[in-house]
């Protein structure tokens, strides 16, 4: 009967160490930051990735306003690159809400703007892009009209 206790103590001491591990060292503030993409240009958007914020934090830096992470675990952040930034290279700082531990990662802004890519789906076509369409589509429709008649006319001739 000794041993079982024993043995129960032991067990529940273990389980008690090893639940506690992961949560210590989720406090231990922001590692393993990242940002995507690493070079940005004016005026668009980062992804900030951290990990270690339980609770969420902030992301801030010289080129965009105070961005605010999100709980769980793993943290992400989208910072807005203002468009009157100096290209160059700059720092941000990630600092978790529950940690005073502060994380630094590089990243560099470019001059312009980049691409509109993926805008696809939410831009119409202009009135010259319609026209020039209808257009095509008519001399399609007239050349199947004239085909068909002139083939109709050959194959009756031949009965």
């Amino acid at each position: 009967m000794r041993a079982s206790r024993v043995l129960a103590v032991t067990a529940t001491a273990f389980a008690a160490v090893g639940l506690a591990a992961p949560m210590a060292a989720a406090t231990n503030g922001p590692v393993n930051v990242s940002v995507n993409p690493q070079s940005v240009h004016q005026g668009a958007t980062m992804k900030v990735t951290a990990q270690g914020c339980g609770h969420g934090g902030k992301v801030w830096s010289n080129a965009f306003p105070t961005t605010e992470l999100s709980v769980g675990g793993t943290n992400y952040a989208t910072a807005h690159i203002r468009h009157n930034t100096t290209p160059g290279h700059y720092h941000l700082s990630v600092k978790c809400s529950d940690n005073d531990r502060i994380a630094t990662h590089k990243f560099t802004v470019l001059a312009g703007n980049g691409a509109q890519g993926g805008l696809g789906g939410s831009m119409g076509p202009s009135s010259v892009e319609m026209q020039v369409g209808g257009g095509l589509v008519a001399a399609a429709a007239v050349g199947g009209a004239v085909f068909l008649v002139r083939r109709r006319r050959t194959s009756h001739a031949a009965f």
